[in-house]
């Protein structure tokens, strides 16, 4: 049976033309998670300033709600800025997400609080989530299909681990700016006006990357397809009429992206919470405990990217995914059993300050789930790459990433709270987490394709 190869020849890049796209790419996409994340980190101080009430439960859902508005209008910019992409080329479509993310991220710092100007200032933030989301669903496959096409077929899980780990340099640039912050601060400021640096100081990033961006030359596979005339005239409609993409598309947003979005929002997010909350941890201790685990973690994105290029794309997410049906709750259980004493020792309602040894267990267990991220992060940029048609790629990525993500992934600290709201226990929220990741290996053990990477290709 003859086999057509459907990516177009390019030149290879320099090594050093190799690494400014890596370099420029990793910062941009490091800069465009931290304007997302900055929302989530300082949910607390949202919620106080825009929420009209003073019930802690209806601020927390209601800061939720709109954290999970930004990923529901993901998908939304993925439709429109694969159709860009995938018909104008890769860089444009990417410098205009980041412009777009920088000055919505800083407009949230500029609202006046709800005592000043009432319901407008929800309504704003809400607005503005909203630019967020369509900007970061640009974004994310603009950049690692970037990344990917520069990359020779045997090292591109290995460079574009850079833009997974990226993702997470945006958690974690996120939480040194607060801390940061914290630290040059008094407390008093801090409170009062003092967190809204961190949403101005998107400014300054934006225009790093966009320093950054300029530089770099467009895609050398979109520059091959746009000479020979072989882009997409209509990238959406193609991504659901291509022979075979129905069934990609289905399996990277039930098998791919709902997966691996579940497991890294749960070790991050609600495991800050988790601690914050439940455990009643000191907060600047949580967010230093949880940002070293982050950035020690960024190493396994890397790290399983590369093992991906040696064994293949699909087994490192799918032994991802069954670790982590069995490591899940036991990770939450020994935290919470490490902590218990120093819980129990202080006063209700006091901040707990956990002694060397529960540190120890709570660091052990997130990084713990930090691997498992890694797992099933790790290689996805390079095979969802791999996995569509050059000419529709950017489209046919990005709509069930950003549906995965956004929906399952974005969701989730909503739902979490919700359900730790109706239950009273805090480890019941990590059911949600189970039970989307066993859809997700069920999916992926069967649709993603085995054996060693390759470029995409159909048989005739």
């Amino acid at each position: 049976m003859a086999t057509t190869t459907m990516t177009p020849e390019a030149p290879a890049p320099s090594a050093r033309e190799m690494r400014m796209v890596i370099a420029a790419s990793s910062a941009g996409t490091i800069f465009e998670w931290y304007d997302f994340f900055i929302y989530g980190t300082l949910a607390a101080f949202i919620g106080a300033a825009f929420v009209p009430s003073d019930n802690d439960l209806v601020r927390q859902l209601t800061v939720w709600a709109g954290f999970a508005v930004g990923f529901g209008f993901r998908p939304l910019g993925a439709v429109l800025f694969g159709f860009l992409g995938d018909r104008l080329g890769r860089k444009y479509t990417f410098l205009v997400t980041v412009t777009l993310m920088g000055i919505a991220t800083a407009g949230v710092g500029l609202i006046p609080s709800v005592d000043k100007i009432g319901l407008a200032a929800p309504v704003l933030v809400i607005f503005l989530r909203i630019l967020q989301g369509l900007a970061l669903g640009g974004e994310y496959g603009g950049a690692a299909i970037y990344v990917s096409e520069h990359s020779p077929p045997n090292r591109r899980g290995f460079f574009t681990g850079f833009i997974q780990a990226s993702v997470v340099g945006g958690f974690v640039l996120s939480l040194i700016v607060v801390l940061g912050c914290k630290l040059v601060m008094s407390d008093a400021v801090w409170n009062d006006w003092g967190w809204r640096m961190p949403f101005l100081l998107s400014l300054a990033l934006l225009a790093i990357s966009l320093w950054m961006r300029f530089k770099l030359s467009e895609s050398p596979v979109f520059k091959a397809m746009r000479a020979e005339g072989r882009t997409s005239r209509n990238p959406f409609v193609e991504s659901f009429t291509y022979p075979g993409n129905k069934k990609r598309i289905l399996v990277a947003l039930f098998g791919v992206a709902a997966g691996l979005t579940v497991i890294w929002y749960t070790a991050m997010f609600r495991g800050l919470t988790f601690l914050t909350g439940a455990m009643r941890v000191d907060d600047t201790i949580a967010e230093i405990i949880v940002g070293i685990c982050a950035l020690c973690g960024m190493g396994f994105f890397v790290l399983f990217g590369a093992i991906s290029d040696k064994v293949g794309r699909k087994q490192p997410i799918v032994w991802g995914y069954a670790f982590t049906l069995i490591l899940l709750f036991p990770c939450f259980w020994f935290m919470g059993w490490a902590l218990e004493p120093a819980l129990e020792a202080a006063a209700p309602g006091e901040r707990v300050v956990p002694g060397a040894g529960a540190i120890a267990v709570v660091v052990f267990s997130l990084l713990t789930l930090s691997a498992l991220s890694g797992m099933t992060f790790g290689p996805v940029a390079a095979l969802l790459s791999e996995m569509f048609p050059p000419k529709i790629r950017y489209s046919s990525m990005s709509i069930p990433y950003h549906i995965g993500t956004g929906y399952f992934g974005g969701f989730l600290p909503l739902i979490a709270t919700w359900i730790v709201a109706r239950t009273g226990d805090p480890y019941s929220e990590l059911w949600y987490t189970w039970g989307v990741v066993l859809l997700a290996l069920i999916v992926s053990a069967w649709g993603l394709p085995s054996g060693p990477p390759r470029d995409f290709a159909e048989d005739d």
